[in-house]
């Protein structure tokens, strides 16, 4: 059960969010709607992560409390026009979670985590079914997810059902017919296929990553947050001097990167 401390905050919580959309309460806040917070959700998920990245406690308390007010935003607004509340909210995901963890709720037995992955699929494809939801493969994929992890979670999707090369080699030829194609694209001097090809290379490579059981977008964060600490270091080596990126000869600069590298 939450402690006494946890269910007051979050009475105070939306207690405040209730003022605030209240008449007489904050004018920016009053005129919100689900569509004009949609940009505000994204936001500060990407800041939990980063604070995750960060390893900062104090960060992350703060942003998954910015994460939590969107939550209760959206339930205060729906409340108004009497479709849902919080507390409804709060008991659809604690359903669910009971729903689909029938090996600690209920009596099925199970041998790994993988297992329980499977059972939380077909429970999750029963449900679906139930509600008269779409029951193509990719219909629970969502479309506003960042393009290269939709690209990889449709890859798992279509793996589940036999759609998949049967090992990394496979993919990784695939990963060189795709290359060979964008090199002729550009070589023709033709854009448009040059884009679909990239395209094709791009979506390849998030097959690479589910096959090395990697998440795509997770490295691609990963290789900028290096590229971008490695520039900072260049940069700063360059001011030391007095200097700007801009100002650097090329075998200085490639020094000067391969030391960030070093250090970094």
């Amino acid at each position: 059960m939450a402690d006494h401390d946890t269910l007051e905050s979050l009475d105070r919580l939306v207690d405040v969010m209730a003022r605030l959309r209240a008449p007489g309460g904050c004018p920016w806040d009053r005129e919100q709607t689900h569509e004009s917070l949609r940009a505000y959700l994204l936001e500060e998920a990407y800041e939990v992560l980063e604070a995750i990245d960060r390893g900062d406690d104090s960060a992350l308390r703060d942003e998954l409390g910015d994460v939590l007010l969107q939550v209760v935003f959206h339930a205060a607004i729906a409340a108004e026009d009497g479709r849902f509340r919080l507390a409804d909210v709060a008991r659809a995901i604690a359903n669910k979670l009971v729903r689909r963890h029938p090996h600690v709720f209920g009596d099925v037995q199970v041998r790994d985590a993988d297992e329980v992955v499977r059972n939380w699929r077909r429970i999750k494809a029963e449900e679906r079914r139930a509600a008269g939801g779409d029951p193509g493969v990719l219909a629970t994929v969502p479309r506003g997810q960042p393009a290269l992890a939709r690209a990889q979670q449709i890859g798992e999707k279509l793996a589940q059902v036999g759609f998949d090369w049967p090992d990394l080699a496979g993919v990784l030829g695939k990963l060189d017919e795709e290359r060979h194609e964008l090199a002729q694209a550009i070589g023709a001097d033709d854009r448009a296929a040059a884009g679909r090809e990239l395209g094709d290379l791009l979506l390849t490579l998030t097959s690479v990553a589910r096959h090395l059981e990697l998440d795509a977008e997770m490295a691609l964060r990963d290789a900028t947050a290096r590229l971008t600490r490695r520039v900072a270091h260049v940069e700063a080596a360059a001011q030391a001097a007095a200097r700007s990126l801009d100002q650097l000869e090329a075998a200085e600069r490639d020094r000067l990167w391969e030391d960030a590298k070093a250090a970094r």
